[in-house]
């Protein structure tokens, strides 16, 4: 394992725990990552009358910093 993977693996699992703590994660100019609810829902399966229903979950969200979107938008 590279010296580049291992530290992308340790800020992985750094950002996965703090989330299953339901604590953010903010790299200023990047983004932010945070833990968020989701809630169930109840559906049916198109084309037949089957129905489900999904419980309520904690599912990551990540949101992009101002700069991370400029630079995108500028192409570079």
């Amino acid at each position: 394992q590279s010296l580049s993977e291992a530290a992308i693996k340790a800020f992985t699992d750094a950002v996965a725990s703090a989330l299953v703590k339901k604590e953010d994660v903010s790299l200023v100019g990047f983004g932010s990552f945070s833990a968020s609810l989701q809630k169930g829902k109840s559906g049916k399966v198109p084309g037949t009358d089957k129905t489900y229903t999904t419980k309520d979950k904690m599912v990551p969200k990540f949101k992009a910093g101002k700069g991370l979107k400029d630079r995108i938008a500028e192409g570079k």
